[in-house]
Protein backbone atom coordinates (compact mmCIF):
# COMPACT_ATOMS: atom_id res chain seq x y z
CA UNK A 1 0.00 0.00 0.00
CA UNK A 2 1.39 3.60 -0.82
CA UNK A 3 0.22 5.49 2.00
CA UNK A 4 1.15 9.02 1.93
CA UNK A 5 -1.01 12.52 2.69
CA UNK A 6 -2.83 15.50 0.52
CA UNK A 7 0.00 18.18 0.42
CA UNK A 8 -0.19 21.97 -1.21
CA UNK A 9 1.04 22.32 -4.71
CA UNK A 10 1.39 26.17 -3.53
CA UNK A 11 4.59 28.11 -5.03
CA UNK A 12 4.61 25.44 -7.90
CA UNK A 13 3.61 22.50 -9.05
CA UNK A 14 7.06 20.50 -8.29
CA UNK A 15 6.67 21.55 -4.66
CA UNK A 16 4.05 18.87 -4.02
CA UNK A 17 6.26 16.36 -4.46
CA UNK A 18 8.93 17.87 -1.79
CA UNK A 19 5.90 18.13 0.47
CA UNK A 20 5.21 14.88 0.18
CA UNK A 21 8.93 13.71 0.61
CA UNK A 22 9.03 15.77 3.45
CA UNK A 23 6.42 13.39 5.31
CA UNK A 24 7.76 10.42 3.95
CA UNK A 25 4.79 9.83 1.78
CA UNK A 26 4.83 7.32 -1.06
CA UNK A 27 1.86 8.74 -2.37
CA UNK A 28 0.54 12.34 -2.52
CA UNK A 29 -3.27 14.26 -3.79
CA UNK A 30 -3.55 17.64 -4.66
CA UNK A 31 -6.18 20.38 -5.72
CA UNK A 32 -5.45 20.81 -8.99
CA UNK A 33 -6.96 24.42 -8.57
CA UNK A 34 -8.07 26.15 -5.78
CA UNK A 35 -10.91 24.15 -3.76
CA UNK A 36 -13.50 26.48 -3.59
CA UNK A 37 -13.47 28.54 -6.71
CA UNK A 38 -14.31 27.57 -10.85
CA UNK A 39 -10.86 29.41 -12.07
CA UNK A 40 -9.01 26.97 -12.87
CA UNK A 41 -5.04 26.73 -13.05
CA UNK A 42 -3.00 26.08 -16.09
CA UNK A 43 -0.31 24.54 -15.98
CA UNK A 44 2.60 25.18 -18.08
CA UNK A 45 4.96 22.19 -20.29
CA UNK A 46 7.52 23.29 -18.30
CA UNK A 47 5.54 23.09 -15.05
CA UNK A 48 4.57 19.19 -16.12
CA UNK A 49 7.46 18.57 -16.96
CA UNK A 50 9.39 19.70 -13.33
CA UNK A 51 6.37 17.58 -11.93
CA UNK A 52 7.27 14.26 -13.42
CA UNK A 53 10.97 14.97 -13.02
CA UNK A 54 10.61 15.68 -9.11
CA UNK A 55 8.37 12.93 -8.97
CA UNK A 56 10.96 10.16 -10.80
CA UNK A 57 13.16 11.11 -8.25
CA UNK A 58 11.44 10.95 -5.32
CA UNK A 59 10.19 8.17 -3.13
CA UNK A 60 6.58 8.98 -4.13
CA UNK A 61 5.01 6.49 -6.28
CA UNK A 62 1.36 7.95 -7.11
CA UNK A 63 -0.30 11.09 -7.16
CA UNK A 64 -4.07 11.66 -7.31
CA UNK A 65 -5.78 14.62 -8.10
CA UNK A 66 -8.76 15.88 -5.80
CA UNK A 67 -11.73 17.84 -7.99
CA UNK A 68 -12.86 20.80 -6.28
CA UNK A 69 -16.03 20.82 -3.39
CA UNK A 70 -17.94 23.34 -5.97
CA UNK A 71 -18.93 20.80 -8.04
CA UNK A 72 -21.86 19.15 -8.42
CA UNK A 73 -22.74 17.03 -11.33
CA UNK A 74 -25.88 16.18 -10.32
CA UNK A 75 -27.14 19.44 -10.14
CA UNK A 76 -30.70 20.64 -11.22
CA UNK A 77 -28.97 23.97 -12.61
CA UNK A 78 -27.56 23.41 -16.13
CA UNK A 79 -25.17 26.39 -15.80
CA UNK A 80 -24.11 24.49 -12.63
CA UNK A 81 -23.61 21.20 -14.04
CA UNK A 82 -21.74 23.30 -17.18
CA UNK A 83 -19.01 24.21 -14.78
CA UNK A 84 -19.08 20.83 -13.01
CA UNK A 85 -18.31 19.56 -16.48
CA UNK A 86 -15.43 22.12 -17.33
CA UNK A 87 -13.52 21.65 -14.26
CA UNK A 88 -14.04 18.22 -13.91
CA UNK A 89 -12.73 17.68 -17.88
CA UNK A 90 -10.38 19.87 -16.77
CA UNK A 91 -8.96 18.41 -13.99
CA UNK A 92 -8.56 15.03 -16.13
CA UNK A 93 -6.55 16.52 -18.50
CA UNK A 94 -4.25 17.61 -15.57
CA UNK A 95 -4.46 14.46 -14.30
CA UNK A 96 -3.06 12.41 -17.52
CA UNK A 97 -0.81 15.63 -18.20
CA UNK A 98 1.16 14.86 -14.89
CA UNK A 99 0.53 10.92 -14.62
CA UNK A 100 -1.76 10.80 -11.85
CA UNK A 101 -3.26 8.06 -10.36
CA UNK A 102 -6.63 9.28 -10.76
CA UNK A 103 -9.00 12.10 -10.30
CA UNK A 104 -11.20 11.88 -7.30
CA UNK A 105 -14.87 12.78 -7.36
CA UNK A 106 -17.56 13.73 -4.88
CA UNK A 107 -20.13 12.71 -7.31
CA UNK A 108 -22.78 15.05 -6.41
CA UNK A 109 -25.70 16.03 -4.63
CA UNK A 110 -29.39 15.56 -5.06
CA UNK A 111 -30.04 18.45 -2.35
CA UNK A 112 -33.81 17.18 -1.78
CA UNK A 113 -34.55 16.13 -4.95
CA UNK A 114 -35.02 12.38 -6.56
CA UNK A 115 -32.43 10.38 -5.99
CA UNK A 116 -32.48 8.36 -9.01
CA UNK A 117 -32.75 11.11 -11.41
CA UNK A 118 -30.03 13.01 -9.80
CA UNK A 119 -28.08 9.74 -10.57
CA UNK A 120 -29.00 9.84 -14.22
CA UNK A 121 -27.53 13.84 -14.09
CA UNK A 122 -24.35 12.70 -12.53
CA UNK A 123 -23.94 9.91 -14.58
CA UNK A 124 -24.46 12.21 -18.21
CA UNK A 125 -22.13 15.06 -16.81
CA UNK A 126 -19.36 12.21 -16.02
CA UNK A 127 -19.80 10.48 -19.17
CA UNK A 128 -19.36 13.51 -21.13
CA UNK A 129 -16.09 14.70 -19.04
CA UNK A 130 -14.74 11.21 -19.98
CA UNK A 131 -15.32 11.89 -23.56
CA UNK A 132 -13.75 14.94 -23.59
CA UNK A 133 -10.37 13.80 -22.05
CA UNK A 134 -7.91 10.85 -22.03
CA UNK A 135 -6.06 8.51 -19.95
CA UNK A 136 -6.31 9.54 -16.65
CA UNK A 137 -8.72 7.32 -14.35
CA UNK A 138 -11.69 8.94 -11.99
CA UNK A 139 -12.50 7.67 -9.21
CA UNK A 140 -15.99 8.38 -7.68
CA UNK A 141 -15.34 8.84 -3.53
CA UNK A 142 -18.34 7.70 -1.41
CA UNK A 143 -19.79 9.63 0.88
CA UNK A 144 -20.36 10.10 4.53
CA UNK A 145 -24.51 10.80 3.32
CA UNK A 146 -25.02 13.84 4.85
CA UNK A 147 -28.05 15.48 3.32
CA UNK A 148 -28.73 14.31 -0.38
CA UNK A 149 -25.32 13.77 -1.43
CA UNK A 150 -24.26 10.37 -3.98
CA UNK A 151 -22.41 7.95 -3.21
CA UNK A 152 -23.48 7.13 0.85
CA UNK A 153 -23.76 3.30 0.11
CA UNK A 154 -22.30 0.85 -2.79
CA UNK A 155 -25.60 1.15 -4.18
CA UNK A 156 -25.41 3.93 -4.92
CA UNK A 157 -21.85 4.20 -5.92
CA UNK A 158 -23.22 1.27 -8.16
CA UNK A 159 -25.71 3.46 -9.77
CA UNK A 160 -23.13 6.30 -10.31
CA UNK A 161 -20.97 3.88 -12.18
CA UNK A 162 -23.60 2.06 -14.39
CA UNK A 163 -24.97 5.63 -15.34
CA UNK A 164 -21.29 7.31 -16.25
CA UNK A 165 -20.68 3.82 -18.41
CA UNK A 166 -18.87 2.26 -15.80
CA UNK A 167 -20.16 -1.84 -17.65
CA UNK A 168 -19.04 -0.38 -20.99
CA UNK A 169 -15.51 -2.27 -20.56
CA UNK A 170 -12.74 -1.75 -23.32
CA UNK A 171 -13.70 2.13 -23.69
CA UNK A 172 -14.20 5.10 -21.56
CA UNK A 173 -15.46 2.59 -18.72
CA UNK A 174 -12.51 1.25 -17.99
CA UNK A 175 -11.37 4.36 -16.30
CA UNK A 176 -14.32 4.76 -13.65
CA UNK A 177 -13.31 3.35 -10.30
CA UNK A 178 -14.00 4.11 -7.20
CA UNK A 179 -12.08 5.72 -4.32
CA UNK A 180 -13.17 4.36 -0.62
CA UNK A 181 -12.63 6.89 3.00
CA UNK A 182 -12.71 5.07 6.02
CA UNK A 183 -14.11 7.82 7.58
CA UNK A 184 -16.85 8.21 5.56
CA UNK A 185 -17.82 4.50 5.37
CA UNK A 186 -18.47 4.89 9.06
CA UNK A 187 -20.34 7.66 9.03
CA UNK A 188 -22.63 6.22 6.44
CA UNK A 189 -22.88 2.70 8.00
CA UNK A 190 -20.56 0.65 7.21
CA UNK A 191 -18.46 -0.71 10.24
CA UNK A 192 -14.97 -1.49 9.60
CA UNK A 193 -13.32 -1.29 13.03
CA UNK A 194 -12.59 -4.77 12.81
CA UNK A 195 -10.63 -6.90 10.49
CA UNK A 196 -13.60 -9.35 10.16
CA UNK A 197 -15.83 -6.05 9.24
CA UNK A 198 -13.66 -4.58 7.35
CA UNK A 199 -13.47 -7.74 5.15
CA UNK A 200 -17.21 -8.33 5.30
CA UNK A 201 -17.58 -4.80 3.64
CA UNK A 202 -15.13 -5.33 1.14
CA UNK A 203 -16.90 -8.19 0.29
CA UNK A 204 -19.85 -6.27 -0.19
CA UNK A 205 -18.31 -3.66 -2.42
CA UNK A 206 -16.63 -6.60 -4.87
CA UNK A 207 -20.36 -7.77 -5.34
CA UNK A 208 -21.88 -4.70 -5.87
CA UNK A 209 -19.46 -2.63 -7.85
CA UNK A 210 -17.23 -5.40 -9.12
CA UNK A 211 -13.66 -6.82 -8.48
CA UNK A 212 -10.97 -4.42 -9.01
CA UNK A 213 -13.49 -1.51 -9.49
CA UNK A 214 -11.90 0.07 -6.12
CA UNK A 215 -8.72 1.90 -6.89
CA UNK A 216 -7.85 4.28 -4.22
CA UNK A 217 -8.28 5.15 -0.45
CA UNK A 218 -8.63 8.06 1.63
CA UNK A 219 -7.48 7.27 5.28
CA UNK A 220 -8.92 9.26 7.95
CA UNK A 221 -10.69 8.00 11.58
CA UNK A 222 -13.99 10.12 12.11
CA UNK A 223 -14.94 12.36 14.96
CA UNK A 224 -18.33 11.19 15.02
CA UNK A 225 -20.37 7.89 15.24
CA UNK A 226 -21.12 4.78 13.42
CA UNK A 227 -24.05 5.67 11.28
CA UNK A 228 -24.06 9.48 12.09
CA UNK A 229 -23.92 11.01 8.42
CA UNK A 230 -21.60 13.25 9.26
CA UNK A 231 -18.11 14.07 7.43
CA UNK A 232 -15.83 14.78 10.47
CA UNK A 233 -12.47 13.90 9.73
CA UNK A 234 -9.96 13.25 13.06
CA UNK A 235 -6.44 12.13 13.13
CA UNK A 236 -5.50 8.98 12.87
CA UNK A 237 -6.41 6.55 15.82
CA UNK A 238 -7.91 9.58 17.25
CA UNK A 239 -11.41 8.99 16.79
CA UNK A 240 -14.04 6.58 16.83
CA UNK A 241 -12.59 4.15 14.40
CA UNK A 242 -9.23 4.28 17.23
CA UNK A 243 -6.03 2.21 16.03
CA UNK A 244 -7.65 -0.70 15.48
CA UNK A 245 -10.24 0.40 12.91
CA UNK A 246 -7.92 2.33 11.24
CA UNK A 247 -5.32 -1.05 11.33
CA UNK A 248 -8.57 -2.97 10.10
CA UNK A 249 -8.90 -0.94 7.32
CA UNK A 250 -5.05 -0.55 6.13
CA UNK A 251 -4.70 -3.92 6.51
CA UNK A 252 -7.09 -5.40 4.50
CA UNK A 253 -5.99 -8.08 1.96
CA UNK A 254 -8.14 -6.31 -1.11
CA UNK A 255 -6.70 -2.69 -0.91
CA UNK A 256 -2.77 -3.31 -1.08
CA UNK A 257 -1.92 -2.40 -4.33
CA UNK A 258 -3.59 1.04 -3.60
CA UNK A 259 -2.53 4.31 -2.90
CA UNK A 260 -4.01 5.73 0.33
CA UNK A 261 -3.78 9.64 1.28
CA UNK A 262 -4.23 10.93 4.87
CA UNK A 263 -6.47 13.96 4.84
CA UNK A 264 -6.60 14.57 8.27
CA UNK A 265 -6.70 17.84 10.27
CA UNK A 266 -3.55 17.20 11.55
CA UNK A 267 -2.36 19.23 14.84
CA UNK A 268 -3.39 23.00 14.73
CA UNK A 269 -5.30 21.95 11.58
CA UNK A 270 -1.65 22.20 9.14
CA UNK A 271 -3.01 18.56 7.60
CA UNK A 272 -1.22 15.40 7.97
CA UNK A 273 2.23 15.40 9.03
CA UNK A 274 5.28 13.18 9.15
CA UNK A 275 4.78 11.94 12.06
CA UNK A 276 1.26 10.91 11.32
CA UNK A 277 1.86 9.30 7.77
CA UNK A 278 4.84 7.66 9.78
CA UNK A 279 2.18 6.25 12.39
CA UNK A 280 -0.33 4.99 9.35
CA UNK A 281 2.50 2.79 7.44
CA UNK A 282 3.03 1.64 11.23
CA UNK A 283 -0.22 0.39 11.47
CA UNK A 284 -0.41 -0.95 8.33
CA UNK A 285 2.81 -2.70 8.49
CA UNK A 286 1.60 -4.11 11.93
CA UNK A 287 -1.94 -5.01 10.69
CA UNK A 288 -0.83 -6.74 7.69
CA UNK A 289 1.39 -9.16 9.83
CA UNK A 290 -1.33 -9.81 12.13
CA UNK A 291 -3.58 -11.35 8.88
CA UNK A 292 -0.30 -13.29 7.51
CA UNK A 293 -0.81 -15.28 10.60
CA UNK A 294 -4.12 -16.58 9.12
CA UNK A 295 -3.61 -15.90 5.39
CA UNK A 296 -1.69 -13.59 2.73
CA UNK A 297 -2.33 -10.13 2.89
CA UNK A 298 -1.87 -9.24 -0.74
CA UNK A 299 1.04 -6.95 -1.54
CA UNK A 300 3.06 -5.09 -4.84
CA UNK A 301 2.65 -1.28 -5.36
CA UNK A 302 1.78 0.07 -7.97
CA UNK A 303 4.33 0.74 -10.33
CA UNK A 304 4.95 4.83 -11.50
CA UNK A 305 3.08 5.93 -14.35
Amino acid sequence: MLIGAHVSPAGGLAKAIDRGVERGARAIQIFNQSPRMWRATVYRDEDVSAFREAMAASSVDAVLIHAVYLLNCASEDPDIRAKSLASLTHSLRAGAAIGAAGVVLHPGSAKTGDVTKAIGRAGATIREALAESERCELHLENTAGAGGTLGRSFEELAGLLEAAGGDESGGQGDRLGVCLDSCHLFASGYDISTPTLMDSVLRQARRLLGAGRVRSLHLNDSQTPLGSNRDRHANVGAGELGEEGCTAFLSASGLQRLPCVLETPGENRQGPSREEVARAQALHERGVGERKKNGPAGGGARKKR
